[in-house]
This record gives C-alpha cells, sequence and structure tokens, in this order.
C-alpha cells in the first residue's frame, strides 16, 4: 500500500510539474483561448492511450502502471482518465453508458464549478 502511494506521487509530482511548464508557454497573443490546457489535455489523452496499449501488449507491473496512469497522467489532467475509462466503455460495447457517461461528466463537472464559484464567494 504504501509503495503504491509513493508511485501515484511521484507520477503526480512528474504530471504536475509538466502541466504547469505547458502552462507557461506562450502560445498566443491576445486571446483568451485555453489552447495550453487543451494541449495538455490531448498529450494527456495520448500518453494514457500509450501507456494501455503498451500495458496490454507486455507485462508492465502494477507499480509503474500506477506511476504512469494515475499518478503522471493524473498529475498531468484528469482528463486522460476520463477519456480511457470512456474509450473502453465504448471498446466494451457499452455505447449507452459511455454517452450517459460523457454528457453527466460534462454537464456536472460544468454546474460543479459553478456551485463552488457560489460558495466560494459566500464563504
Amino acid at each position: 500500500m504504501l509503495l503504491n502511494c509513493i508511485c501515484v506521487g511521484a507520477g503526480g509530482f512528474l504530471g504536475s510539474v509538466a502541466r504547469y511548464l505547458i502552462s507557461i508557454i506562450p502560445l498566443q497573443a491576445k486571446s483568451d483561448y485555453p489552447l495550453n490546457t487543451l494541449i495538455t489535455n490531448i498529450a494527456g489523452a495520448i500518453l494514457i492511450g500509450l501507456i494501455m496499449a503498451r500495458a496490454e501488449r507486455s507485462s508492465i507491473s502494477p507499480e509503474k502502471l500506477l506511476l504512469l496512469k494515475t499518478g503522471l497522467c493524473g498529475g498531468l489532467t484528469t482528463f486522460s482518465t476520463f477519456s480511457a475509462e470512456t474509450f473502453s466503455l465504448f471498446r466494451d460495447g457499452s455505447l449507452l453508458s459511455g454517452t450517459l457517461y460523457v454528457i453527466l461528466s460534462v454537464a456536472l463537472c460544468f454546474v460543479g464549478v459553478g456551485i463552488g464559484m457560489m460558495i466560494g464567494q459566500r464563504i
């Protein structure tokens, strides 16, 4: 259990630092469009896909998967985990569950941000 936590923490550290470094790259001028975040989310989705494919083809220890998927990709972006879970639902033929998961995730998280902001403004 402790080793698992260390693996997740180490990967999370690396992913979070990578997310920060990507966020400070000056990619755009005079625009509020979150291009850096979009790039981060796409990179995280590609990375978790590569890790998943590699894990399916070869033996990767559970600790290494925790470091890479949960830690690194989770620290980089939770969107990568969301994308991987959605992909797995669709790949496994759960089209309704996958579609519902996408809709609920986007809608409820958007609402959640609004609720959090309202609470934060009142306390």
